[in-house]
């Protein structure tokens, strides 16, 4: 199963986002800003661990087709 374009690039920008979140909470003056960009950190690791889950569905869904047509082995 190949990689799609677009995911890696979604990828990467939110992979940016949750370093930028991990900055935005290490300067933080205040509780608010630090506990948003812990959030942000957050949300943006939940969001690549799905893709990497979605990619994987997508291949197993894949490989039990070709099985179901009988050209697997």
């Amino acid at each position: 199963m190949r990689i799609e374009t677009s995911d890696v690039v979604i990828g990467v920008m939110v992979v940016m986002l949750g370093l930028l979140g991990l900055t935005a909470a290490a300067h933080a003056h205040d509780d608010e800003m630090y506990v948003f960009g812990l959030a942000l950190a957050g949300f943006a690791g939940a969001f690549v661990i799905g893709q990497i889950r979605r990619h994987y569905d997508r291949a197993e869904a894949a490989r039990r087709a070709l099985r179901a047509e009988g050209t697997a082995p």
